[in-house]
Parts: structure tokens; sequence; C-alpha cells
């Protein structure tokens, strides 16, 4: 039996299909049979609130200034990152809604939407420069710089782009409302790293557990208000397929216009990788907090659910590719 698993195991662990990716998994499944409902889902909801304030003040807390500063020289791969994120995705998730209807539900094509508004990754991305031998230090800025200004901008591209689904309340509101939930725990943490920095770099494992179990709550609380209202039976085996074709598009497109786009504007390959990382991801760990501000309890699930497969298959093919730039500049 080992023997037969053996080449199981080393297919998923080339195709980053982590312990997360399955825990993800179950979770999707736990609330579509155990759905949390009444006094329940409004305890969870304050503690999904703590834990993802708390999970961002970690985050503060671990960044450090001195990379931060040591990646701020390269502005003019920043500007492309951040154009990548908030503009080409954007108008890319407007060029879909032809298939609005008819491909995919226009619940889902909202979801869609939503994940073009969403900041780059942090830790993957980081993570994927340093495998591929990238600068790593422009990563890191270049990763975070992405999600503060998305705390600004998604919200502000979610008023412009998406009705269907929104919470009520103005763009402002809801800017106010992320600020307060992810902003200011987060500049505590910054704040505070002088003292307890050294501690939390020291505990990665905690911030793990942290980080990951307030998106597993939230996507508990998500998607057992999304089965309560019929979630499952909105969504078509043929929708769910074209989902992940129309996210394999999606990355296929980011990827290649970022990689043409910094070998044209003369990059090196050092922040060619930077940029083909950082401005062709989509942040789970941010827009998942995000999306429990910007929209209605009920829609929650059908936002969501393009924004957690297109996570994944970010993983899958960038690993991919990390792996084998990293051979190459060997």
């Amino acid at each position: 039996m080992p023997s037969l698993l053996a080449p199981v195991s080393a297919l998923l662990r080339r195709l980053s299909i982590d312990t997360f990716t399955i825990l993800l998994l179950c979770t999707v499944a736990l609330a579509s049979v155990l759905p949390c409902a009444g006094e329940t889902a409004v305890v969870l909801g304050k503690v999904t609130t703590v834990a993802i304030g708390l999970l961002f003040f970690l985050h503060g807390a671990k960044l450090s200034r001195e990379a931060i500063v040591a990646g701020m020289t390269h502005w003019r791969l920043h500007l492309l990152v951040l154009a990548s994120t908030f503009v080409m995705f954007p108008l890319l998730g407007l060029a879909l809604k032809p298939l609005a209807g008819n491909v995919v539900t226009p619940e889902l094509y909202v979801g869609i939407l939503f994940l073009c508004t969403l900041p780059s990754t942090v830790q993957s991305s980081i993570a994927f420069t340093s495998m591929a031998r990238g600068n790593v230090a422009a990563a890191v800025c270049s990763a975070s710089a992405s999600n503060f200004v998305g705390i600004f901008v998604t919200p502000l591209l979610v008023s412009t782009l998406i009705v269907q689904g929104a919470a009520g309340g103005s763009s402002l509101d809801a800017v106010i409302t992320i600020v307060e939930q992810l902003l200011l725990p987060f500049l505590a943490g910054q704040v505070l790293r002088p003292w307890i920095g050294k501690w939390v770099d020291s505990h990665k494992p905690m911030l793990k557990i942290v980080d990951q179990g307030s998106i597993l709550l939230v996507v508990y609380t998500a998607f057992s208000e999304s089965v309560n209202e019929g979630l499952w039976h909105k969504l078509s085996g043929e929708s769910l397929v074209a989902l992940v074709v129309i996210s394999c598009v999606m990355l296929a497109i980011a990827l290649g216009l970022a990689t043409w786009t910094s070998r044209r504007l003369g990059f090196s390959r050092e922040d060619e990788i930077t940029i083909v990382f950082c401005g062709s991801k989509k942040s789970l760990a941010s827009g998942v907090p995000m999306a429990k501000v910007l929209f209605a309890p009920s829609a929650l699930g059908m936002v969501i659910l393009p924004v957690m497969l297109f996570h994944q298959i970010q993983l899958m093919v960038c690993a991919v590719l990390a792996q084998k730039w990293g051979r190459e500049q060997r």
C-alpha cells in the first residue's frame, strides 16, 4: 500500500496541494452538511472578526521595516505590479462580462469581479520569488504595498464595478470598516514590532495557525449562510467547471502580460521574476475578510468561491514555475 500511495503523494507535493487546501475542502463540506445558524452563527461571526484582527496584527509585527526600505527604491517595479493588480485584472474581469448568465451564473460573475479587485498575496509571492531566485527585497515591498493599497482601492473598485450582492453603505463606509478591522491592527503590529518582533519571528507556526484558522472560520460561516440560502441549488456542475477554466485563462493572461511587459521595459531577470509572481496573484488571506465586510452574508459563498479556486490554481502553477526558474538560475 505505501508503494501505491507514493506516486500520489509525489504528485500532490509537485502540484502544491497542501494540508490547507484539504482543510478548505473539508470546511466547505462541513458547512454544506452542518451549516451554522442562529446564535451559533452570531458567536462564530464575532470570533472570526477577532481572529482576523489578530491575523493582521501579527502580520504587522512580522514585516521587517528594513526589508520595506530596501525594496522601496524599485518604484518602477512597484508601479507595474500595482497596475497589473488593480488595473489589468479589473479590465480583464469586465471583458468577461458577456460570459455572465451564459457560462457562469450572475452571482459567480460577481465573485470573479471581486477576485479581480483584490490585492496580491504576500507570503506566497515572496516564497516563490525566493525559490525562483528573484528580487526578494522588492517582492516583500511590492506585495506589502499591494495589500496596503488594496485596503483603500478594493472597496472603491467594488463599488464601481459591482452592484449585485454588495452590502449596503457607501464605498467610504466600506473603507472605514476595513481600515478599522484590518489596517489598524496591522499598524499596531508595526508599532510594537521592536518589542515583539523577535518573539513573532520565532513563533512562525503560530502565525500560520492564526492565518489559516481565520480563513477557515470565515469560509465556514460564509458557506453556512449561503447553504442556508440554497447555494448548492443555484450552482451547477457546468458553472463550476467553467469557473475553473476561466480562472486558468485569467492566470495565463496575467502571467503572460507580466512577463512580456517586464521584458519590454528592460527589467532584469530578478526583477522580472518578482513582477510575474507579485503581479499575477490574488490574496485569499485579504480577500475573505474583505468580502465579509463588503458583501451581504447570503452572497458570501458565491463571492469567495472564485477566490478560493483561483488561489489554489495560482499556487499550483506558480510552484511549478518557481521550481523551473530556480533550476535555470543556478
